[in-house]
């Protein structure tokens, strides 16, 4: 029997600092953020760090102590935004999209103390407003195609695309507008989730958040909808709210795909670069990698690949 493999102590995480610095009151939290969230209009990829931040705090200090960051935050970004832009409105938009779901998955979480549990409710609750805007709406493509006439407008007029094919563009794109929206903002809400609660690890509890998010398990039911979803997708192709649903849902085996390769990576004992060099890979051949992962997410709700392939074989059974 081989020697299991020396443990590789991981170097301390640059954010920590950032997390070390929001802990320290409300005045600090909302600072960061009010900068984060006026930043994300112009980075999106920023606002993960304000949502993160709106995390760590309800989840230290309870749904309260967040509002009160909320409220100070989103007081400073109105200022900014009207100085800046003559409107406050694009701050509404940042606690709207940015805080508030975040903050109501985080109160859960604090809760639930289960990371699977409150990316369920999440799903749920993505599912039922899918559902909602397919039977309110009849047509919900003809509204993002109203709304994305003033961008259609200013390509033709700019001489991007000629008018007959502008319209053919955006009249096959905007079908698939809703899904892929309520699928963004889920990912987006969850990420923030899971990196405010990783900070909140690294400062009070190191290593509680890998442990976490290595055992991510959806229940049964999350399985039947995939593939019932998937099933009934190849028979009725094309956007709908069939799709709709998929790309809702989507996010939620793209965790668990992702807590089975973590786990692998610390069972077998690989190196950090490893996992860094997966990441870039996850990144530099979207959309198609993000598809991958989720299906082994939804297939390890069946076959359990954690314990399948964890094992290394000249381990004792």
């Amino acid at each position: 029997m081989r020697p299991a493999p020396a443990r590789i102590h991981a170097r301390p995480w640059p954010m920590k600092p950032l997390a070390q610095f929001i802990t320290r009151g409300p005045a600090q939290a909302a600072l960061v953020a009010w900068g984060t969230g006026v930043l994300s209009l112009l980075l999106p990829f920023v606002g993960l760090l304000s949502s993160a931040t709106v995390a760590l705090v309800t989840l230290r200090n309870g749904s309260g102590y967040g509002v009160r960051v909320g409220a100070l935050a989103g007081l400073g970004c109105m200022v900014l935004c009207t100085l800046l832009l003559g409107s406050p409105w694009p701050a509404l938009a940042v606690v709207l999209i940015l805080w508030l779901p975040v903050w109501v998955l985080a109160a859960v979480l604090r809760f639930s103390r289960s990371l699977a549990f409150t990316a369920q409710v999440a799903g749920l609750v993505g599912a039922g407003a899918m559902l909602a805007i397919h039977v309110l709406v009849a047509d919900p493509g003809h509204y993002w195609l109203r709304l994305m006439e003033p961008f259609q407008a200013a390509l033709v007029k700019d001489g991007g695309l000629d008018a007959d094919v502008a319209q053919a563009l955006f009249a096959s794109l905007t079908p698939w507008l809703t899904g892929a929206f309520a699928a963004a903002l889920m990912l987006q809400v969850l990420l923030g989730l899971f990196i405010g609660r990783w900070w909140q690890a690294q400062v009070y509890n190191p290593g509680g958040f890998g442990a976490d998010f290595r055992s991510f398990r959806l229940h049964p039911l999350f399985g039947i909808a995939g593939v019932s979803l998937a099933v009934a997708g190849g028979w009725w192709p094309g956007p709908g709210l069939i799709t709709d649903l998929l790309l809702v849902l989507s996010p939620l085996w793209l965790m668990q795909g992702l807590a089975v390769i973590h786990q692998l990576h610390t069972e077998r004992g690989a190196h950090r670069r490893w996992l860094v060099g997966f990441y870039v890979l996850l990144v530099a051949f979207m959309p198609r990698t993000l598809v991958l992962v989720a299906c082994i997410g939804l297939v390890d709700i069946w076959a359990d690949l954690r314990v399948r392939l964890g094992r290394r074989p000249d381990s004792p059974g």
